[in-house]
Protein backbone atom coordinates (compact mmCIF):
# COMPACT_ATOMS: atom_id res chain seq x y z
CA UNK A 1 0.00 0.00 0.00
CA UNK A 2 1.49 3.70 -0.77
CA UNK A 3 -0.11 7.07 0.72
CA UNK A 4 2.01 9.47 -1.45
CA UNK A 5 1.39 13.16 0.21
CA UNK A 6 1.02 15.55 -1.96
CA UNK A 7 2.35 19.03 -1.98
CA UNK A 8 0.26 21.78 -0.22
CA UNK A 9 -2.37 23.36 -1.98
CA UNK A 10 -4.65 26.60 -1.62
CA UNK A 11 -8.07 25.58 -3.64
CA UNK A 12 -10.26 23.07 -1.38
CA UNK A 13 -13.05 23.33 -4.07
CA UNK A 14 -10.97 22.96 -6.93
CA UNK A 15 -9.76 19.28 -5.48
CA UNK A 16 -12.94 17.99 -4.95
CA UNK A 17 -14.34 18.80 -8.12
CA UNK A 18 -10.99 16.48 -9.26
CA UNK A 19 -12.11 13.56 -6.47
CA UNK A 20 -16.36 13.88 -7.30
CA UNK A 21 -15.54 14.72 -11.12
CA UNK A 22 -15.27 12.06 -13.98
CA UNK A 23 -11.54 11.54 -14.30
CA UNK A 24 -9.26 12.64 -16.80
CA UNK A 25 -10.23 9.74 -18.80
CA UNK A 26 -13.54 8.79 -17.07
CA UNK A 27 -11.79 6.65 -14.30
CA UNK A 28 -14.08 7.78 -11.45
CA UNK A 29 -17.19 5.77 -10.86
CA UNK A 30 -19.26 6.49 -8.02
CA UNK A 31 -17.37 8.61 -5.79
CA UNK A 32 -18.49 8.66 -2.34
CA UNK A 33 -17.19 9.47 1.16
CA UNK A 34 -15.77 6.51 3.00
CA UNK A 35 -14.51 8.25 6.25
CA UNK A 36 -14.20 12.24 7.48
CA UNK A 37 -13.55 13.72 10.70
CA UNK A 38 -18.15 13.79 11.45
CA UNK A 39 -19.84 12.20 9.37
CA UNK A 40 -23.24 13.63 10.54
CA UNK A 41 -24.28 17.08 9.59
CA UNK A 42 -21.65 17.18 6.36
CA UNK A 43 -22.33 17.53 2.54
CA UNK A 44 -22.24 14.32 1.06
CA UNK A 45 -22.77 14.76 -2.85
CA UNK A 46 -21.69 11.56 -3.82
CA UNK A 47 -24.95 10.27 -2.33
CA UNK A 48 -27.23 13.46 -1.14
CA UNK A 49 -28.45 15.24 -4.35
CA UNK A 50 -29.32 18.43 -3.01
CA UNK A 51 -25.56 18.48 -1.18
CA UNK A 52 -22.63 20.48 -3.54
CA UNK A 53 -19.29 20.74 -3.62
CA UNK A 54 -19.19 24.50 -2.85
CA UNK A 55 -21.34 23.24 0.60
CA UNK A 56 -18.70 20.09 0.94
CA UNK A 57 -15.46 23.14 0.46
CA UNK A 58 -17.18 25.36 2.56
CA UNK A 59 -17.30 22.82 5.37
CA UNK A 60 -13.64 21.84 5.38
CA UNK A 61 -12.14 25.08 5.20
CA UNK A 62 -14.77 26.78 8.01
CA UNK A 63 -11.55 26.92 10.94
CA UNK A 64 -8.80 28.41 7.67
CA UNK A 65 -11.84 31.06 7.34
CA UNK A 66 -11.93 31.79 10.89
CA UNK A 67 -8.69 32.15 10.96
CA UNK A 68 -7.98 34.26 8.50
CA UNK A 69 -10.36 36.85 9.15
CA UNK A 70 -8.76 36.77 12.62
CA UNK A 71 -5.05 37.21 11.69
CA UNK A 72 -6.04 39.04 8.24
CA UNK A 73 -3.14 37.22 6.35
CA UNK A 74 -4.76 33.95 4.38
CA UNK A 75 -3.50 31.01 4.05
CA UNK A 76 -2.08 29.83 0.62
CA UNK A 77 -0.89 26.11 1.61
CA UNK A 78 -3.87 24.69 3.74
CA UNK A 79 -4.83 21.82 1.83
CA UNK A 80 -3.58 18.46 2.75
CA UNK A 81 -3.93 16.04 -0.42
CA UNK A 82 -3.02 12.10 0.15
CA UNK A 83 -4.13 9.44 -2.40
CA UNK A 84 -3.65 5.67 -0.79
CA UNK A 85 -3.47 3.13 -3.34
CA UNK A 86 -3.25 -0.51 -2.97
CA UNK A 87 -1.42 -3.09 -5.03
CA UNK A 88 -2.39 -4.59 -8.20
CA UNK A 89 -2.48 -8.14 -6.34
CA UNK A 90 -4.23 -7.01 -3.62
CA UNK A 91 -7.72 -8.68 -2.40
CA UNK A 92 -10.61 -6.42 -2.98
CA UNK A 93 -11.30 -3.78 -0.18
CA UNK A 94 -14.75 -2.82 1.32
CA UNK A 95 -15.60 0.95 1.94
CA UNK A 96 -16.09 0.49 5.82
CA UNK A 97 -12.23 -1.07 5.64
CA UNK A 98 -11.23 1.53 3.46
CA UNK A 99 -12.57 3.95 6.09
CA UNK A 100 -10.67 2.34 8.61
CA UNK A 101 -7.52 2.70 6.94
CA UNK A 102 -8.33 6.44 6.27
CA UNK A 103 -8.83 6.93 9.96
CA UNK A 104 -4.51 5.36 10.80
CA UNK A 105 -3.31 7.31 8.11
CA UNK A 106 -4.81 10.45 9.14
CA UNK A 107 -3.97 9.63 12.62
CA UNK A 108 -0.57 8.44 11.74
CA UNK A 109 0.22 11.79 9.79
CA UNK A 110 -1.00 14.27 12.82
CA UNK A 111 -3.77 15.43 11.02
CA UNK A 112 -6.44 13.85 13.44
CA UNK A 113 -4.10 12.40 16.56
CA UNK A 114 -6.80 9.73 18.36
CA UNK A 115 -8.86 11.64 20.69
CA UNK A 116 -8.26 14.86 19.82
CA UNK A 117 -11.72 16.47 19.31
CA UNK A 118 -10.40 19.64 18.17
CA UNK A 119 -8.18 18.02 15.11
CA UNK A 120 -8.38 19.24 11.43
CA UNK A 121 -11.19 18.84 9.05
CA UNK A 122 -10.68 15.68 6.79
CA UNK A 123 -12.50 13.56 4.72
CA UNK A 124 -11.74 10.51 2.02
CA UNK A 125 -13.08 9.68 -0.74
CA UNK A 126 -13.17 6.67 -3.10
CA UNK A 127 -14.03 7.05 -6.60
CA UNK A 128 -12.28 3.61 -7.62
CA UNK A 129 -11.93 0.26 -6.20
CA UNK A 130 -8.20 0.31 -5.68
CA UNK A 131 -7.64 3.32 -3.65
CA UNK A 132 -8.77 6.61 -1.75
CA UNK A 133 -8.17 10.43 -1.47
CA UNK A 134 -7.91 12.13 1.64
CA UNK A 135 -8.55 15.87 1.95
CA UNK A 136 -7.78 17.98 4.90
CA UNK A 137 -7.58 21.39 5.45
CA UNK A 138 -4.47 21.65 8.02
CA UNK A 139 -6.33 24.67 10.30
CA UNK A 140 -7.37 23.08 13.29
CA UNK A 141 -10.89 24.04 15.50
CA UNK A 142 -8.65 25.94 17.47
CA UNK A 143 -6.71 27.41 15.38
CA UNK A 144 -3.43 25.90 15.43
CA UNK A 145 -1.46 24.54 12.68
CA UNK A 146 -1.13 20.44 13.31
CA UNK A 147 2.36 19.09 13.41
CA UNK A 148 3.39 17.30 9.84
CA UNK A 149 7.14 17.29 10.23
CA UNK A 150 7.98 14.04 8.92
CA UNK A 151 4.51 12.61 8.27
CA UNK A 152 5.58 11.25 5.36
CA UNK A 153 7.56 8.87 7.28
CA UNK A 154 4.97 8.01 9.78
CA UNK A 155 2.20 7.18 7.08
CA UNK A 156 4.89 4.88 5.57
CA UNK A 157 5.05 3.26 8.69
CA UNK A 158 1.52 3.04 9.33
CA UNK A 159 1.45 1.88 5.92
CA UNK A 160 3.73 -1.24 6.54
CA UNK A 161 1.31 -2.04 9.75
CA UNK A 162 -1.82 -1.97 7.51
CA UNK A 163 -0.21 -4.53 5.09
CA UNK A 164 0.20 -6.78 8.01
CA UNK A 165 -3.23 -6.27 9.42
CA UNK A 166 -5.03 -6.76 6.06
CA UNK A 167 -2.92 -8.76 4.87
CA UNK A 168 -2.43 -6.87 1.70
CA UNK A 169 1.12 -6.99 -0.29
CA UNK A 170 4.18 -6.30 1.86
CA UNK A 171 6.31 -3.36 0.56
CA UNK A 172 9.67 -2.44 1.85
CA UNK A 173 10.17 -0.04 4.86
CA UNK A 174 11.78 3.19 3.35
CA UNK A 175 14.46 4.93 4.76
CA UNK A 176 14.64 8.41 2.72
CA UNK A 177 16.91 7.25 0.19
CA UNK A 178 14.58 6.47 -2.45
CA UNK A 179 14.44 8.48 -5.79
CA UNK A 180 11.31 11.08 -5.87
CA UNK A 181 8.59 8.86 -7.81
CA UNK A 182 7.20 11.04 -11.27
CA UNK A 183 4.21 12.89 -10.87
CA UNK A 184 1.23 12.35 -13.10
CA UNK A 185 2.02 16.13 -14.69
CA UNK A 186 5.34 14.62 -15.55
CA UNK A 187 4.13 11.38 -16.59
CA UNK A 188 1.29 12.87 -18.87
CA UNK A 189 3.62 15.25 -20.01
CA UNK A 190 6.24 12.38 -21.03
CA UNK A 191 3.59 10.56 -23.00
CA UNK A 192 2.05 13.86 -24.63
CA UNK A 193 5.63 14.29 -26.03
CA UNK A 194 6.03 10.57 -26.97
CA UNK A 195 8.80 10.16 -24.24
CA UNK A 196 9.50 6.81 -22.56
CA UNK A 197 10.76 8.12 -19.78
CA UNK A 198 9.95 11.15 -17.57
CA UNK A 199 12.48 13.99 -17.80
CA UNK A 200 13.70 13.02 -14.37
CA UNK A 201 14.81 10.15 -15.22
CA UNK A 202 16.21 10.26 -18.25
CA UNK A 203 18.67 12.70 -16.55
CA UNK A 204 19.21 10.57 -14.14
CA UNK A 205 20.47 7.64 -16.92
CA UNK A 206 22.81 9.88 -18.71
CA UNK A 207 24.43 11.60 -15.18
CA UNK A 208 25.08 8.09 -13.76
CA UNK A 209 26.30 6.87 -17.76
CA UNK A 210 28.72 10.37 -17.32
CA UNK A 211 30.35 9.23 -13.90
CA UNK A 212 32.65 6.21 -15.11
CA UNK A 213 34.08 9.11 -17.78
CA UNK A 214 34.93 11.79 -15.26
CA UNK A 215 36.92 12.48 -12.43
CA UNK A 216 35.80 15.56 -10.82
CA UNK A 217 32.89 17.35 -10.69
CA UNK A 218 33.94 19.83 -12.95
CA UNK A 219 35.00 17.11 -16.02
CA UNK A 220 31.48 15.29 -15.54
CA UNK A 221 29.63 18.51 -16.49
CA UNK A 222 32.02 19.31 -19.21
CA UNK A 223 30.91 15.35 -20.22
CA UNK A 224 27.13 16.08 -19.86
CA UNK A 225 27.49 19.80 -21.85
CA UNK A 226 29.31 17.63 -24.74
CA UNK A 227 26.49 15.25 -25.15
CA UNK A 228 22.59 16.00 -25.12
CA UNK A 229 22.25 17.52 -21.44
CA UNK A 230 21.44 20.99 -20.95
CA UNK A 231 23.49 21.82 -17.72
CA UNK A 232 23.08 25.78 -15.59
CA UNK A 233 26.31 25.15 -13.18
CA UNK A 234 25.82 27.84 -9.72
CA UNK A 235 29.22 29.55 -9.19
CA UNK A 236 30.42 31.53 -6.74
CA UNK A 237 31.90 35.13 -6.96
CA UNK A 238 35.37 32.81 -7.11
CA UNK A 239 34.36 31.01 -10.16
CA UNK A 240 34.36 27.73 -7.96
CA UNK A 241 31.21 25.27 -8.50
CA UNK A 242 28.67 25.63 -6.04
CA UNK A 243 25.90 23.58 -7.81
CA UNK A 244 24.29 22.40 -10.95
CA UNK A 245 20.67 22.39 -12.55
CA UNK A 246 20.35 19.74 -15.32
CA UNK A 247 17.35 20.00 -18.35
CA UNK A 248 16.18 18.00 -21.24
CA UNK A 249 15.85 19.26 -24.35
CA UNK A 250 12.64 19.58 -25.59
CA UNK A 251 11.25 20.31 -21.90
CA UNK A 252 10.12 23.85 -21.18
CA UNK A 253 7.32 25.43 -19.22
CA UNK A 254 4.16 27.36 -20.49
CA UNK A 255 6.26 30.19 -21.24
CA UNK A 256 8.26 28.41 -23.23
CA UNK A 257 11.13 28.45 -21.01
CA UNK A 258 13.71 25.65 -20.01
CA UNK A 259 13.09 23.52 -17.22
CA UNK A 260 15.93 22.63 -14.70
CA UNK A 261 16.13 20.14 -12.08
CA UNK A 262 18.59 20.49 -9.41
CA UNK A 263 20.97 17.22 -9.07
CA UNK A 264 19.16 15.69 -5.48
CA UNK A 265 16.04 16.53 -6.91
CA UNK A 266 17.27 13.63 -10.27
CA UNK A 267 18.20 11.58 -7.07
CA UNK A 268 19.47 11.99 -3.62
CA UNK A 269 23.29 10.70 -4.14
CA UNK A 270 23.23 13.46 -7.07
CA UNK A 271 23.89 16.11 -5.66
CA UNK A 272 26.82 18.16 -6.44
CA UNK A 273 28.93 17.33 -2.46
CA UNK A 274 27.75 13.71 -3.14
CA UNK A 275 29.41 14.09 -6.66
CA UNK A 276 32.34 15.49 -5.24
CA UNK A 277 32.57 13.29 -2.40
CA UNK A 278 33.49 10.44 -4.23
CA UNK A 279 34.37 11.66 -7.62
CA UNK A 280 37.79 13.54 -6.10
CA UNK A 281 38.12 11.02 -3.49
CA UNK A 282 41.41 9.23 -4.58
CA UNK A 283 44.46 10.91 -5.36
CA UNK A 284 45.95 11.00 -8.90
CA UNK A 285 47.61 7.75 -10.30
CA UNK A 286 51.82 8.18 -9.84
CA UNK A 287 51.75 5.71 -12.84
CA UNK A 288 48.86 5.43 -15.30
CA UNK A 289 50.73 4.29 -18.01
CA UNK A 290 52.28 1.35 -16.35
CA UNK A 291 48.63 0.52 -15.34
CA UNK A 292 47.21 0.70 -18.86
CA UNK A 293 50.16 -1.37 -20.17
CA UNK A 294 49.86 -4.03 -17.93
CA UNK A 295 49.25 -7.55 -19.22
CA UNK A 296 45.69 -8.31 -19.74
CA UNK A 297 42.32 -6.47 -20.77
CA UNK A 298 40.28 -4.40 -19.23
CA UNK A 299 37.37 -6.94 -18.85
CA UNK A 300 40.32 -9.20 -17.12
CA UNK A 301 41.79 -6.36 -14.87
CA UNK A 302 38.11 -5.74 -13.55
CA UNK A 303 37.59 -9.20 -12.71
CA UNK A 304 40.22 -9.03 -10.66
CA UNK A 305 39.50 -5.73 -8.97
CA UNK A 306 36.07 -7.57 -7.90
CA UNK A 307 38.27 -10.22 -6.16
CA UNK A 308 38.83 -7.59 -3.68
CA UNK A 309 35.16 -7.02 -2.81
CA UNK A 310 34.24 -10.15 -0.78
CA UNK A 311 36.88 -8.91 1.95
CA UNK A 312 35.59 -5.32 2.26
CA UNK A 313 32.11 -5.92 2.45
CA UNK A 314 32.24 -8.92 5.17
CA UNK A 315 34.22 -7.51 7.58
CA UNK A 316 33.12 -5.91 10.60
CA UNK A 317 33.04 -2.74 12.56
CA UNK A 318 31.51 0.42 12.11
CA UNK A 319 34.74 1.79 9.73
CA UNK A 320 34.00 -1.52 7.50
CA UNK A 321 30.50 -0.72 7.24
CA UNK A 322 31.89 2.56 5.31
CA UNK A 323 34.12 0.81 3.38
CA UNK A 324 31.58 -1.66 2.30
CA UNK A 325 29.22 0.92 1.28
CA UNK A 326 31.66 2.60 -0.84
CA UNK A 327 32.21 -0.65 -2.91
CA UNK A 328 29.02 -0.84 -3.48
CA UNK A 329 28.67 2.67 -4.93
CA UNK A 330 31.46 2.04 -6.78
CA UNK A 331 30.11 -1.53 -7.92
CA UNK A 332 27.08 0.33 -9.44
CA UNK A 333 29.30 2.47 -11.75
CA UNK A 334 31.16 -0.87 -13.17
CA UNK A 335 28.35 -2.15 -13.97
CA UNK A 336 27.16 0.78 -15.74
CA UNK A 337 30.90 0.68 -17.47
CA UNK A 338 29.89 -2.86 -18.26
CA UNK A 339 26.88 -1.92 -19.91
CA UNK A 340 28.89 0.85 -21.95
CA UNK A 341 31.19 -1.21 -22.77
CA UNK A 342 29.35 -4.49 -23.53
CA UNK A 343 28.56 -5.51 -26.89
CA UNK A 344 25.38 -3.56 -28.13
CA UNK A 345 22.76 -7.00 -28.00
CA UNK A 346 23.29 -7.39 -24.55
CA UNK A 347 23.43 -3.50 -23.58
CA UNK A 348 19.41 -3.22 -22.89
CA UNK A 349 20.06 -6.33 -19.89
CA UNK A 350 22.69 -4.44 -18.56
CA UNK A 351 21.32 -0.85 -18.35
CA UNK A 352 18.32 -1.80 -16.64
CA UNK A 353 20.50 -3.83 -14.17
CA UNK A 354 22.71 -0.84 -13.60
CA UNK A 355 19.34 1.11 -13.34
CA UNK A 356 18.07 -1.38 -10.89
CA UNK A 357 21.30 -1.44 -8.76
CA UNK A 358 21.08 2.31 -8.30
CA UNK A 359 19.23 2.45 -5.00
CA UNK A 360 21.61 -0.11 -3.80
CA UNK A 361 24.74 2.44 -3.98
CA UNK A 362 23.11 4.59 -1.33
CA UNK A 363 22.13 4.38 2.08
CA UNK A 364 22.61 5.86 5.38
CA UNK A 365 25.77 4.63 5.90
CA UNK A 366 28.08 7.35 4.63
CA UNK A 367 30.58 5.81 2.19
CA UNK A 368 34.48 5.84 2.88
CA UNK A 369 34.85 6.24 -0.90
CA UNK A 370 38.78 6.82 -0.98
CA UNK A 371 38.55 3.15 0.00
CA UNK A 372 37.20 2.08 -3.29
CA UNK A 373 39.45 3.92 -6.12
CA UNK A 374 40.24 0.25 -7.60
CA UNK A 375 36.68 -0.32 -8.71
CA UNK A 376 36.32 3.05 -9.81
CA UNK A 377 39.72 3.09 -11.69
CA UNK A 378 38.54 -0.52 -13.50
CA UNK A 379 35.23 1.25 -13.91
CA UNK A 380 36.68 4.43 -16.20
CA UNK A 381 39.39 1.77 -17.95
CA UNK A 382 36.48 -0.15 -19.38
CA UNK A 383 34.32 3.24 -20.77
CA UNK A 384 37.59 3.83 -22.15
CA UNK A 385 38.63 0.54 -23.82
CA UNK A 386 35.78 0.24 -25.74
CA UNK A 387 33.30 -2.49 -27.16
CA UNK A 388 35.76 -6.26 -26.00
CA UNK A 389 35.97 -8.31 -28.74
CA UNK A 390 37.39 -11.47 -25.79
CA UNK A 391 34.23 -13.16 -25.01
CA UNK A 392 35.09 -15.38 -22.54
CA UNK A 393 36.77 -12.42 -20.34
CA UNK A 394 33.10 -10.76 -20.88
CA UNK A 395 31.44 -13.84 -19.19
CA UNK A 396 33.57 -13.60 -16.32
CA UNK A 397 33.55 -10.66 -15.59
CA UNK A 398 29.66 -10.77 -15.50
CA UNK A 399 29.87 -13.83 -13.24
CA UNK A 400 31.98 -11.52 -10.97
CA UNK A 401 29.31 -9.19 -11.07
CA UNK A 402 26.61 -11.91 -10.68
CA UNK A 403 28.54 -12.83 -7.28
CA UNK A 404 28.94 -9.40 -6.00
CA UNK A 405 25.65 -7.82 -6.21
CA UNK A 406 24.71 -11.04 -4.33
CA UNK A 407 26.60 -10.28 -1.85
CA UNK A 408 25.83 -6.71 -2.07
CA UNK A 409 22.27 -7.63 -1.86
CA UNK A 410 23.18 -9.70 1.61
CA UNK A 411 25.17 -6.79 3.08
CA UNK A 412 22.11 -4.60 2.86
CA UNK A 413 20.08 -7.08 4.33
CA UNK A 414 22.59 -7.76 7.14
CA UNK A 415 21.98 -3.99 8.21
CA UNK A 416 18.03 -3.98 7.35
CA UNK A 417 18.54 -2.07 4.18
CA UNK A 418 15.20 -3.91 2.91
CA UNK A 419 14.93 -1.07 0.17
CA UNK A 420 18.19 -1.23 -0.88
CA UNK A 421 18.55 -5.22 -0.76
CA UNK A 422 15.25 -5.87 -2.78
CA UNK A 423 16.98 -3.55 -5.88
CA UNK A 424 20.59 -5.30 -5.32
CA UNK A 425 18.16 -8.35 -5.60
CA UNK A 426 16.49 -7.08 -8.91
CA UNK A 427 19.98 -6.65 -10.61
CA UNK A 428 21.10 -9.94 -9.82
CA UNK A 429 18.08 -11.11 -11.70
CA UNK A 430 19.09 -9.17 -14.95
CA UNK A 431 22.91 -9.86 -14.71
CA UNK A 432 21.84 -13.10 -14.67
CA UNK A 433 20.09 -13.15 -17.72
CA UNK A 434 23.19 -11.28 -19.64
CA UNK A 435 25.28 -13.80 -18.70
CA UNK A 436 23.21 -16.25 -19.70
CA UNK A 437 23.13 -14.62 -23.19
CA UNK A 438 26.65 -14.05 -23.18
CA UNK A 439 27.54 -17.48 -22.17
CA UNK A 440 25.25 -19.61 -24.50
CA UNK A 441 26.72 -19.55 -28.05
CA UNK A 442 30.36 -19.96 -25.88
CA UNK A 443 28.98 -23.35 -23.97
CA UNK A 444 27.06 -24.96 -26.96
CA UNK A 445 30.90 -24.68 -28.42
CA UNK A 446 32.80 -25.96 -25.64
CA UNK A 447 30.81 -28.48 -25.00
CA UNK A 448 30.83 -29.73 -28.68
CA UNK A 449 34.54 -31.09 -28.17
CA UNK A 450 34.69 -32.78 -24.80
CA UNK A 451 37.21 -35.10 -23.50
CA UNK A 452 36.76 -38.53 -24.45
CA UNK A 453 35.03 -41.15 -22.00
CA UNK A 454 38.27 -42.04 -19.63
CA UNK A 455 39.25 -38.39 -19.17
CA UNK A 456 36.02 -37.86 -18.70
CA UNK A 457 36.05 -40.46 -15.57
CA UNK A 458 38.64 -39.08 -14.11
CA UNK A 459 37.13 -35.71 -14.22
CA UNK A 460 34.28 -36.98 -12.46
CA UNK A 461 36.84 -38.54 -9.53
CA UNK A 462 38.46 -35.06 -9.30
CA UNK A 463 35.30 -32.90 -8.57
CA UNK A 464 33.98 -35.75 -6.03
CA UNK A 465 37.38 -35.23 -4.16
CA UNK A 466 37.78 -31.56 -4.69
CA UNK A 467 34.41 -30.35 -3.60
CA UNK A 468 32.07 -33.68 -2.07
CA UNK A 469 29.64 -31.43 -0.58
CA UNK A 470 28.76 -29.89 -4.19
CA UNK A 471 29.69 -33.01 -6.76
CA UNK A 472 26.04 -34.49 -7.23
CA UNK A 473 24.72 -31.07 -7.91
CA UNK A 474 27.39 -30.13 -10.48
CA UNK A 475 27.29 -33.57 -11.88
CA UNK A 476 23.83 -33.15 -12.83
CA UNK A 477 24.19 -29.69 -14.42
CA UNK A 478 23.65 -29.56 -17.82
CA UNK A 479 26.41 -27.26 -18.33
CA UNK A 480 28.80 -30.16 -16.69
CA UNK A 481 30.40 -31.48 -20.16
CA UNK A 482 31.23 -28.37 -20.89
CA UNK A 483 32.49 -27.79 -17.38
CA UNK A 484 34.98 -30.99 -18.21
CA UNK A 485 36.07 -29.65 -21.19
CA UNK A 486 36.95 -26.53 -19.56
CA UNK A 487 39.11 -28.59 -16.53
CA UNK A 488 40.54 -31.00 -19.55
CA UNK A 489 41.90 -27.86 -21.45
CA UNK A 490 43.56 -26.17 -18.10
CA UNK A 491 44.98 -29.63 -17.16
CA UNK A 492 46.32 -29.58 -20.84
CA UNK A 493 48.11 -26.48 -19.73
CA UNK A 494 49.86 -27.70 -16.78
CA UNK A 495 46.86 -26.64 -14.09
CA UNK A 496 45.65 -29.23 -12.00
CA UNK A 497 41.83 -29.59 -11.78
CA UNK A 498 41.12 -30.67 -8.18
CA UNK A 499 43.29 -27.10 -7.31
CA UNK A 500 41.15 -25.23 -9.76
CA UNK A 501 37.75 -26.82 -8.20
CA UNK A 502 38.71 -25.71 -4.82
CA UNK A 503 40.07 -22.47 -5.72
CA UNK A 504 36.73 -21.89 -7.92
CA UNK A 505 34.41 -22.79 -5.13
CA UNK A 506 36.42 -20.95 -2.39
CA UNK A 507 35.57 -17.58 -4.32
CA UNK A 508 31.87 -18.13 -4.85
CA UNK A 509 29.90 -20.45 -2.44
CA UNK A 510 27.75 -22.98 -4.42
CA UNK A 511 24.69 -23.59 -2.16
CA UNK A 512 22.65 -21.05 -3.96
CA UNK A 513 23.65 -21.39 -7.12
CA UNK A 514 21.37 -22.78 -9.80
CA UNK A 515 23.58 -23.65 -12.16
CA UNK A 516 27.24 -24.57 -10.01
CA UNK A 517 28.91 -26.03 -13.37
CA UNK A 518 28.46 -22.38 -15.26
CA UNK A 519 29.30 -20.78 -12.24
CA UNK A 520 32.87 -22.93 -11.71
CA UNK A 521 33.34 -22.40 -15.39
CA UNK A 522 33.59 -18.65 -15.43
CA UNK A 523 36.33 -18.73 -11.84
CA UNK A 524 38.15 -21.74 -13.69
CA UNK A 525 38.36 -19.51 -17.31
CA UNK A 526 39.44 -16.58 -15.08
CA UNK A 527 42.45 -18.67 -13.23
CA UNK A 528 43.46 -20.71 -16.30
CA UNK A 529 43.98 -17.82 -18.50
CA UNK A 530 47.22 -16.99 -16.22
CA UNK A 531 50.56 -19.58 -16.68
CA UNK A 532 50.30 -22.59 -14.79
CA UNK A 533 52.22 -22.25 -11.60
CA UNK A 534 56.33 -24.15 -12.72
CA UNK A 535 56.64 -26.33 -9.34
CA UNK A 536 60.39 -26.29 -9.16
CA UNK A 537 60.53 -22.38 -9.26
CA UNK A 538 58.07 -22.61 -7.00
CA UNK A 539 60.26 -24.81 -5.05
CA UNK A 540 63.39 -22.83 -5.28
CA UNK A 541 61.53 -19.62 -4.72
CA UNK A 542 60.77 -21.27 -1.03
CA UNK A 543 64.19 -21.88 -0.39
CA UNK A 544 65.49 -18.65 -1.40
CA UNK A 545 63.03 -17.03 1.22
CA UNK A 546 63.84 -19.36 4.02
CA UNK A 547 67.53 -18.84 3.50
CA UNK A 548 66.88 -15.16 3.32
CA UNK A 549 65.04 -15.29 6.62
CA UNK A 550 67.60 -17.02 8.42
CA UNK A 551 69.43 -14.64 10.78
CA UNK A 552 73.41 -14.26 8.79
CA UNK A 553 76.15 -14.93 11.29
CA UNK A 554 78.73 -12.13 11.52
CA UNK A 555 82.19 -12.11 9.63
CA UNK A 556 84.32 -13.07 12.47
CA UNK A 557 82.02 -16.10 13.75
CA UNK A 558 82.51 -17.53 9.85
CA UNK A 559 86.31 -17.16 10.02
CA UNK A 560 87.74 -18.76 13.10
CA UNK A 561 91.08 -15.78 14.04
CA UNK A 562 93.46 -19.11 14.36
CA UNK A 563 93.37 -19.48 10.24
CA UNK A 564 92.50 -16.31 9.64
CA UNK A 565 95.49 -14.40 7.28
CA UNK A 566 96.13 -11.33 4.90
CA UNK A 567 95.72 -11.66 1.67
CA UNK A 568 99.44 -11.53 0.72
CA UNK A 569 100.27 -14.32 3.01
CA UNK A 570 96.98 -16.04 0.87
CA UNK A 571 98.44 -15.06 -2.38
CA UNK A 572 102.42 -16.49 -1.23
CA UNK A 573 100.55 -19.76 -0.21
CA UNK A 574 98.71 -20.47 -3.71
CA UNK A 575 102.17 -19.88 -5.61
Amino acid sequence: MIAAIKPAGANTRGLLAYLYGPGRHDEHLDPHLVAGFAMLGMPEPGRDQGATLTELGRYLDAPVKLRNSEFGKPFTDHVWHCPVRAAPEDRYLSDTEWGEIARRIVTAAGIAPEGDDLACRWIAVRHADDHIHILATTVREDGRRPKLHDSGIRVGNECREIEKDYGLRRLNKGDRTATRAPSQAEMHKAARLGWEQTSRAWLQDRIRAAIPHATTAEELLAYLEAGDVIVKPRRGPSGDLLGYAAGRPGDLNNDGEQIYHPGGKIAPDLTLPKLKAHLEASTPEEYPTARRNRPGTPWQHATETLDTLHAEITGTGDSSDTRGQAQIAALGELIEATAQAAPAELRAELRTAAGAFAHAQRSQIRAEHSTAAGLRSAARDLVNAGTGQDGSALAVLLAALVWSAILASRWHTARGHTQQAAAAHQAVQHLQAAYAQSTAPQLAAVAQRQPNPDTRATLTNEVRAAVPDHAAHILADPDWPALATVLADAEAGGHRPARLLKEAAAQRELHTARQPARVLISRIQHTARNPAPNRRAEAARLRSQTFASRPQPTTEARTPPSTSVSAPDRFRSRR
